[in-house]
């Protein structure tokens, strides 16, 4: 069996005034149903071992978590190599119940953003309000990143992740690169 790479193997950057690291292949699984029925939220959070978040929010620890996607739609976070076994748990729970999981993990990219000026950068990029009144730890959106889809979370203070197509990571490291050029910080937030 082969062995699983990141779209950009490992890529960082900190020669500016933000740190920026492709992250490892990280288990991602979408599932789709009625996030109101108590076994698609079981079936989430059994596999994620974190509370199911709130609209708009991000619940996650280390390599695990529940990402808050659409009315419908959560993006559930494990290890990469249990995806296949956590899919076939979250079927089970999901026996005769109208829903959809589905790996989405080597289809995308994940980044880290973090320093003392992530919150400015990506503000450059996004059209979001990142005031750290406005958008707080756990807060979760799917938008545009200059050209291309792209959602990302407060994971903790001055650290964002963002996932982003695997297809377009290049593209995303390259952007966040320039938002993060030395002396670029304008001094927003």
């Amino acid at each position: 069996m082969s062995k699983a790479v990141s779209a950009l193997n490992g890529a960082a950057w900190s020669d500016g005034i933000a740190m920026i690291e492709e992250l490892a292949p990280q288990g991602m699984i979408t599932l789709r149903g009625d996030l109101g029925d108590p076994a698609v939220k079981g079936a989430a959070t059994g596999v994620a071992a974190v509370d199911l978040p709130d609209q708009g929010q991000a619940q996650c620890m280390d390599d695990r978590g529940i990402c808050w996607m659409s009315p419908d739609e959560l993006l559930v976070l494990c290890p990469y190599d249990e995806v296949t076994a956590n899919i076939e748990k979250m079927e089970t729970t999901l026996k005769g119940i109208h829903s959809l999981c589905v790996d989405v993990s080597d289809a995308r990219a994940v980044f880290d953003l973090s320093g003392t000026h992530a919150r400015e950068v990506l503000a450059k990029l996004v059209p979001v309000d990142l005031a750290q009144d406005q958008f707080t730890t756990g807060m979760f959106r799917r938008t545009r990143m200059a050209q291309v889809p792209a959602a990302f979370w407060l994971h903790d203070t001055d650290h964002f992740r963002i996932i982003c197509f695997r297809s377009q990571a290049q593209y995303v490291f390259d952007l966040l690169k320039i938002a993060a050029q030395p002396g670029s910080d304008v001094g927003a937030f």
